[in-house]
């Protein structure tokens, strides 16, 4: 799995809405799409600017897509520019790639029987087995405390940017939790221009969702 369909198993609740706005659910899943590059070394934040440094393909459709889109940009755009551009339709591709894959399923309905709206809630009727490894995997690294993983390290600051923390560890701590998150994001898991490019992308994130925020407060 992709850092992004892991977000969306742990974005979307057992009945399968989601459990964050969806608009901050769609900027997060940009923002995982653009850390995975960076982990891949594919892409890199030089000057501000998010640029490839590597064309060759990952192996991953969406990635791939993502990686051409990318390289053909003149000029350069920020994260933020790119984390804002990338969301539109970005949720229902992975959503629709979880569902083939048969860890989601499909269930049209509609809200106060006008509005069409679908959930996505697991295809065996309980916590997909995939979201159970996830979980393990990310609460492993918070009760933890030496070094995790650079994929563990990358999911936690998505986590965190994406405003998830409460719906993964809303049974450990606030503090601790912080102090944890904090400590990963600090650690020795990848290559410094690695950890620079997802702190970059992580800041931009955030900038987006607060955005999003006060303009919806304002509304």
């Amino acid at each position: 799995m992709i850092l992004a369909e892991e977000l969306v198993l742990l974005g979307y609740g057992d009945r399968g809405d989601p459990v964050v706005a969806g608009v901050g659910l769609d900027f997060g899943l940009a923002g995982a799409v653009l850390v995975e590059l960076a982990l891949a070394g594919r892409v890199e934040v030089a000057d501000g600017m998010l640029t490839v440094v590597d064309r060759a393909p990952t192996g991953d459709p969406v990635l791939d897509a993502t990686l051409a889109r990318i390289a053909e940009r003149e000029p350069p755009r920020t994260p933020k520019d790119w984390v804002g551009d990338l969301r539109t339709g970005l949720r229902e591709q992975i959503l629709g790639r979880l569902v083939g894959a048969g860890v989601l399923r499909r269930e049209p309905g509609r809200v106060l029987w006008v509005f069409p709206a679908t959930r996505y809630p697991s295809a065996s009727g309980e916590q997909p087995p995939a979201e159970v490894e996830i979980r393990r995997r990310l609460l492993d690294a918070i009760e933890g405390d030496g070094p995790v993983d650079e994929r563990a390290a990358a999911l936690c600051a998505l986590v965190r940017a994406s405003r998830l923390e409460q719906e993964v560890f809303g049974d450990l701590p606030k503090d601790r939790v912080a102090a944890r998150l904090t400590e990963i994001g600090t650690g020795d898991w990848a290559a410094e221009s690695v950890k620079r490019a997802v702190a970059e992308l992580d800041a931009a994130l955030v900038a987006a969702l607060t955005v999003v925020a006060v303009i919806t407060a304002a509304g």
